[in-house]
């Protein structure tokens, strides 16, 4: 069977879309392991209430976790100097502002850029939909990070979305275990491939047909 790119992975690739200046929300799961990779100027916010914070805390550094540092989806971060913590109301209105980009999970991606990212089934976390929705309509540019498949081998980036939808048309650019997507009008456009697996195979495992960008290439992570 042939290798995927792995989670840190992908979160590497997503951390290079960033730039120096650029303010951004980290959704849970994929997206939080983003911060292990802050480029320099990047600014990482929590719709909890903190924006300039550190590298997340590692398992093998628990030790270091204090309570009080952790972000929207339960990790513990570092304090640097020149971060700021504020309520929630505050926070959100950072969300809603047009002026953040933000970096999701998904569960389906269509071919229009419509986003299906929250779980409605049993559990703690069963009905919610969190701030995905202000994130996704609120932010400046969307990118979402997801693997290309479920478990059964079944693809999630889909003609038309099957779950409920997050937000319409939201998404900028999708990066998956397999390939780097960008959403435009024409259609999607596959801009780079995972090392080893080709155009044919990604394809294979995408619904929509994919526009292969005339420059597509492996993806690189130096």
């Amino acid at each position: 069977m042939k290798e995927k790119l792995d989670r840190e992975v992908i979160a590497m690739r997503a951390a290079k879309e960033l730039k120096f200046g650029d303010y951004v929300n980290l959704g849970i799961g994929i997206p939080n392991l983003c911060a292990h990779y802050i480029p320099e100027g990047v600014m990482f916010h929590t719709e909890n209430g903190a924006l300039g914070y550190g590298p997340l805390i590692r398992e093998d550094e628990i030790e270091l976790a204090d309570p009080h540092y952790v972000d929207a989806g339960g990790k513990y971060w570092r304090p640097v100097p020149g971060m700021a913590l504020f309520d929630m109301v505050t926070s959100f209105a950072m969300v809603r502002s047009g002026k953040l980009t933000t970096i999701l999970g998904g569960l389906q991606v269509s071919e229009k850029g419509d986003l299906a990212n929250w779980n409605t089934g049993a559990g703690a976390l069963g009905g919610t939909i969190g701030g995905g929705m202000d994130l996704a309509v609120g932010a400046k540019k969307v990118i979402v990070t997801l693997e290309h498949t479920d478990k059964e081998g079944r693809p999630k980036i889909l003609k038309k979305c099957s779950y409920p939808l997050t937000a319409q048309t939201c998404v900028d650019l999708v990066i998956t275990d397999l390939a780097v997507i960008e959403v435009s009008e024409a259609g999607l456009i596959l801009k780079e491939t995972a090392p080893g697996w080709s155009v044919e195979e990604i394809q294979a495992v995408t619904e929509p047909k994919l526009i292969v960008a005339g420059d597509v290439r492996e993806i690189d992570l130096e």
